[in-house]
């Protein structure tokens, strides 16, 4: 390896065990590496193995399974670890084994925790691992009358998001293993009913991760803390937009008083877009409350449009080029900010910083002011300025004529009206969804040629990635909007599109999507002839928000500190569901039916209207709740 480390295999057996070993022995220079282990509990018998992949290939490159493996290792192999071996059983006969891989600091170690993992450790081990995803996973159970779109709620987006996005922070597709400032933040706010702790443990994490002028790392290296230090203009505002979604669910403002250090650092080189380092920890710290004031104040500057500034990106990395040179203008990043704001300002004020939560709230005005002049195109909002004042996303364009994230978040911060809005979603919906192919394009057309260089987004080719294919994250986006516009048969197309589930049982579509069918694509291509194949998985953010969507959106769930009501937005084939919930010390049922409540044979402890919030002080430890009703033709 690039140390020169050598490594030798050896097999090692108890009466209980065959364990294969890959020791990294110590080098001239004394550093000592680490021993990986596999062991196979259970299986007394001969183990074959084998370090190196090419036993499985002929000259040609073809696959071929060889008759035994021949124990090769050594620096010189393609490497893997592989163990075989045979079993015979006889009739009704059942064999059980575990596999086990771990790491120990050295030989000796490693066959002493080798050692300890008995066929009962396996066994208890395993009944642990269960227990724990059933005390996650099971604090929200829902029963709808689609079964694809329960197996993803219930469990394989809030796994997704724990196993790849907050544990490995790496996936098949993407090995960085980087914590991103902007990334973790949106995946830890899945888990506010689940795992509050996780979610708080992540926003003082995140602050940790911040310079005292206000800004962040956009990515880091633990435990070493290397990142990078840029312009971009979202990163900060994800702090206290997630810090506020955290007090509204938990109602804990003792996080708001937590210390926390902040780093230190060289700025950016004049020119530069960014700066990779290692700061250290600065001798500066302040409250958590004002880490998240410290994002907002810096990000408060406007262009000659009146809009925010853009930076070197704003949640859309590929626009790195808009405005690098620090005049570009963002009318996305003035939704997002109208949204930050209006979920800060009462906190701000509630602590007696009246100050600042007035000079917010009149930019917020300013902001809106401008979104809804230089922002509106007549018919959508633009996407941003460019450094030189050119629009961005305008009729006028030839390329990126008309942006999703522009027009989902006029709803979604809801900072607009409907003589807007209404005109935006009209526009998404006939511009950027493909009902043939069943996508939702981030941008449409893709960029090309574009005179005004956007960034590296035009680097890729279109209609893949950012570049007008199907954005995952952004998608989430435009379904959430087009629910809380009304247009519940519309965000539940869009669900059928975004869902792994669904896409692959579509017989057109499932053949040509060629990803796993129970996780969230990052993105998928849009145009011919590759248009409906997936392009990578596990590895993106769009689990954390359909999840929210699914829960939040579509069946709306809303929960605050001793309360809950339920405000569901579904298609209407879907007569009834059925949440159950284990929040605040409460094991609560919720039974939604869109025809009001008859003499029927369910019996509940309450019965509410669409949206009716319920204090759970009244209720008895375990309750049932009847909800009635549909929701408006216009909820937003």
């Amino acid at each position: 390896d690039a140390r020169g480390r050598r490594r030798t295999l050896e097999t090692w057996k108890s009466p209980a065990h065959a364990a294969l070993m890959a020791r990294q022995q110590e080098t001239r220079d004394g550093y000592g590496g680490s021993t990986v282990f596999l062991a196979m509990a259970g299986a007394s018998n001969k183990l074959h193995w084998t370090c190196d992949r090419g036993e499985f290939f002929d000259a040609l490159g073809q696959l071929v399974l060889p008759a035994a493996l021949a124990g090769q290792s050594g620096t010189g192999c393609d490497p893997c670890a592989c163990v075989a071996s045979d079993f015979v059983l006889g009739v009704n006969e059942e064999l059980t084994f575990s596999f086990i891989l771990g790491h120990a600091a050295n030989a000796a170690e490693a066959e002493q925790m080798a050692a300890g993992w008995t066929p009962n450790a396996c066994l208890e081990s395993l009944l642990q691992v269960k227990a724990a995803w059933r005390g996650l996973l099971g604090k929200v159970q829902v029963k709808t009358p689609d079964a694809r779109f329960d197996a993803l709620i219930n469990h394989w987006l809030l796994y997704q998001t724990v196993v790849c996005r907050l544990w490995s922070k790496a996936g098949f597709y993407q090995a960085g293993g980087a914590s991103g400032f902007r990334d973790q933040l949106q995946d830890s706010m899945a888990l506010a009913l689940a795992d509050p702790a996780r979610l708080r443990e992540q926003i003082v994490l995140s602050a940790s991760r911040q310079f005292p002028e206000g800004d962040v790392q956009h990515w880091w290296h633990a435990p070493g803390g290397e990142g990078v230090r840029t312009h971009f203009s979202d990163d900060l505002l994800w702090l206290p937009y997630a810090c506020s979604h955290y007090l509204q669910t938990t109602g804990d403002a003792g996080v708001l008083d937590e210390l926390v250090d902040f780093i230190d650092g060289p700025p950016i080189p004049a020119g530069a877009e960014d700066a990779y380092f290692a700061p250290h920890t600065s001798e500066q710290s302040a409250s958590l409350y004002e880490h998240c004031a410290r994002t907002i104040d810096r990000s408060l500057a406007t262009g000659s449009h009146g809009l925010p500034l853009m930076g070197t990106g704003d949640w859309n990395d590929g626009m790195n080029r808009v405005g690098h040179e620090g005049r570009g203008e963002s009318v996305w990043l003035g939704w997002f900010l109208c949204s930050v704001v209006e979920g800060f300002a009462p906190v701000a004020t509630a602590r007696g910083d009246e100050a600042r939560a007035r000079g917010w709230l009149e930019a917020r005005q300013g902001w809106i002011t401008a979104l809804h002049d230089a922002g509106w195109d007549g018919a959508w909002f633009r996407r941003a300025f460019f450094d030189n004042g050119a629009a961005l996303g305008s009729s006028a364009d030839a390329e990126c004529r008309i942006d999703l994230i522009a027009q989902a978040w006029s709803v979604l911060s809801g900072a607009s009206t409907p003589a807007f809005t209404g005109s935006a979603m009209l526009s998404l919906n006939s511009q950027l969804i493909d009902e043939k192919n069943g996508l939702l394009h981030l941008l449409d057309p893709p960029f090309k040629d574009s005179a005004n260089n956007p960034g590296y987004i035009q680097a890729y080719p279109p209609g893949v990635r950012e570049n007008g294919g199907q954005y995952s994250h952004a998608g989430v986006w435009a379904l959430m909007a087009q629910a809380l516009s009304g247009d519940t048969e519309g965000a539940w197309r869009s669900f059928e599109m975004l869902s792994p589930a669904h896409r692959s049982a579509h017989p057109e579509r499932g053949p040509v999507y060629e990803l796993e069918p129970y996780v969230v694509a990052g993105d998928v291509y849009s145009a011919e002839p590759y248009a409906g194949r997936g392009g990578w998985s596990w590895y993106t953010g769009s689990a954390a928000w359909l999840y929210r969507a699914g829960l939040e959106t579509l069946l709306g769930l809303a929960v605050q500190p001793g309360r809950l009501s339920l405000s569901p937005r579904l298609p209407a084939h879907w007569p009834a569901v059925e949440l159950r919930l284990l929040l605040q010390g409460h094991d609560v049922t919720v039974h939604w039916q869109r025809e009001p409540a008859g003499a029927g044979p369910l019996k509940s402890d309450r019965q509410l209207a669409w949206g009716e919030w319920i204090r759970l002080d009244t209720l008895p430890e375990k309750a049932v709740l009847l909800v009635s009703g549909d929701c408006p033709a216009k909820s937003v």
